[in-house]
């Protein structure tokens, strides 16, 4: 994918952007039909955590909801299951700093549906438009202190919520189109008296340590955080690595990248492989045991160009066969108009020979269809 050739959506809809139960199973670990889903057994007498499948993964969607990625409903949910054939193990929407709420309705929906929701939590400030630099929700704010009431608010409503929360801080910081991106905070200026630091890295670390450390504070250890990256950084230059970001393992429960093919009509067409391989490996290299997942993967529909239900297929066979630590992949089901009039349409369903691929590849049991639970260790 040529980075250089990015451009911002005609909307604000933006991102241009990857067991064992021991008898404590609360839902089935594989199901095929699209039946409405119950709300979750109550099996346990406390809190409960989302096991990490040993050798399969779960499978997601963020499914256009929306201007601000957050209009969530169970219908929008419905409908798209019943286009891939399989219920989402995990459902993905966002929670813009903008808006100063925590989604409580919006992850008791997805909970009430029997899947995990997933927040990229973005400080991002009205009126959410790429390609701008920081705005009052800076990460120069954040570790000042200004922010300090809305994070608590937020971290007290992932407590209330009680259930297990996968939440990405920030997401594709390697970037160049995103307020909190490290370009924006000096990039590759290095820091007097530290090798191999950088100021835009370093304050990405710091800012991320301290949502994370305050957010415990308040009590909300039911969040899982999910660290994630853009498959390649752009700049593509030495201080803009993954390592460079990476805040500790302390800090962070899940790797993960965002993996995109062709978006736009002026991009030349990328296969997956190349786009995927190297990525997982250098983001792998940062943990050795924490799992990987594809926090955002989808491609445009070009015909003509290249074929969009091989991307998939292949997409979905390469995660099965060949990157053993991907636990969890999030499709991005989406279409929005460009400013020269073109549309880039990432849905699933751009053509009927994507959605049989889609289909065809998530019905493969190695894709589970329903979070698998346990109780939560006592902290």
């Amino acid at each position: 994918m040529n980075l250089t050739d990015r451009e911002t959506k005609k909307s604000p809809t933006l991102r241009t952007r990857i067991a064992k139960l021991s008898g404590l199973c609360v839902m089935a670990v594989v199901g095929f039909s699209c039946k409405k889903a119950a709300a979750p057994p109550e099996v346990f007498s406390g809190p409960v955590d989302l096991i990490i499948p040993e050798h399969q993964a779960y499978t997601g969607a963020y499914i256009d909801f929306g201007e601000k990625e957050d209009d969530v409903s169970v219908e929008k949910i419905e409908e798209f299951e019943k286009l891939v054939g399989k219920h989402q193990a995990i459902v993905a929407s966002s929670s813009y700093w903008g808006e100063l709420t925590f989604p409580t309705a919006n992850v008791n929906m997805i909970w009430r549906h029997g899947s995990i929701p997933m927040i990229y939590w973005s400080p991002w400030d009205k009126p959410y438009e790429e390609m701008h630099g920081p705005d009052k929700f800076s990460l120069t704010n954040i570790l000042a202190g200004q922010w300090d009431d809305y994070i608590d608010q937020w971290a007290e409503g992932a407590r209330a919520f009680g259930q297990p929360l996968l939440v990405s801080f920030a997401n594709e910081m390697n970037g160049s189109w995103f307020p909190w991106s490290g370009l924006f905070y000096g990039g590759g200026i290095p820091i007097p008296g530290q090798k191999d630091k950088f100021q835009g890295p370093e304050r990405f670390k710091k800012a991320h340590r301290y949502i994370v450390d305050r957010v415990r504070a308040k009590g909300a250890t039911n969040i899982r955080w999910v660290y994630q990256l853009m498959d390649y950084g752009y700049p593509q230059e030495s201080w803009n690595y993954s390592d460079d970001y990476y805040p500790g393992a302390k800090y962070v429960d899940w790797l993960a990248l965002s993996v995109y093919g062709e978006q736009f009509l002026r991009e030349p067409w990328a296969p997956i492989l190349p786009l995927l391989d190297w990525p997982y490996t250098e983001v792998c290299q940062l943990d050795p045991t924490k799992p990987v997942m594809l926090a955002e993967w989808g491609c445009g529909e070009f015909p003509g160009k290249g074929s969009k239900a091989q991307w998939i297929k292949e997409g979905f066979e390469l995660m099965r066969t060949r990157f053993p630590r991907i636990k969890a992949a999030v499709f991005w089901h989406e279409r929005w108009q460009n400013h020269d009039g073109s549309f880039s349409n990432l849905r699933v369903n751009s053509s009927e020979e994507a959605q049989a691929a889609y289909r065809k590849g998530v019905a493969d049991m190695h894709w589970l269809d329903r979070p698998l639970l346990k109780a939560r260790a006592a902290k």
